[in-house]
């Protein structure tokens, strides 16, 4: 025997089915009345006037207290994990400012948007989300730490020295802080939490000059 819960969600969407037909009739013109169509699909006549008249189902319409709606949510999230796989995981700025480019995107003049903490409160809900530690790491050093590009250096530095005759009390250390080129910072990311560890690199291009 199926789970309560499981027949009422089925309930629900064959409800919404039949009321989603009736709204169709209705705009093309095929069924003249609000009455004839709820008769018709067997569906409360207060029910399809009400989204008739412009409002959400239940299925779109956000859960208490939330501005999105589960699938925007969702795809918000999917787009986390995304940026967070190519080594751009974003900050809570980002994606705050992602919820509210999906609630523009409705159409509704002025758009809502999300509040400040509208991205802390997202991570407190969703497990498989969570902020990390990340340093800001230059994308050619970053490149340079293949093993292979490492073997390929390691054996030019060599070469030079042979051929040239360095000797060890002539090479230097370039690698002090008053000549970093790339920049180098930590800042709070969102990344999946499946991620091991407390923090996370996020690649950002080397400084051209």
């Amino acid at each position: 025997m199926p789970p309560i819960r499981s027949e009422s969600r089925q309930k629900l969407a064959n409800q919404e089915g039949k009321i989603l037909l009736a709204l169709s009739d209705l705009q093309e013109g095929r069924i003249q009345s609000i009455r004839a169509a709820a008769k018709l699909y067997d569906v409360p006549r207060s029910t399809l006037q009400t989204r008739a008249n412009g409002t959400l189902s239940r299925v779109d319409t956000p859960p208490n207290g939330r501005k999105l709606t589960q699938l925007e949510e969702d795809s918000l999230v999917e787009w986390i994990f995304s940026m967070d796989k190519r080594g751009a995981a974003p900050r809570k700025t980002t994606i705050r400012e992602m919820a509210n480019i999906l609630l523009a995107a409705r159409g509704s003049h002025p758009p809502p948007t999300v509040g400040e903490n509208w991205p802390s409160n997202l991570i407190n809900r969703r497990p498989n989300l969570r902020i990390r530690s990340s340093i800001r790491y230059d994308y050619q050093r970053a490149l340079n730490e293949d093993p292979k590009l490492l073997r390929e250096w390691f054996s030019t530095v060599q070469r030079t020295i042979d051929e040239n005759g360095i000797q060890p009390e002539d090479i230097y250390n370039f690698d002090k802080t008053g000549f970093a080129i790339g920049l180098i910072s930590s800042q709070k990311v969102v990344t999946r939490a499946e991620m091991i560890g407390n923090s996370r690199r996020l690649l950002q291009p080397g400084n051209r000059e």
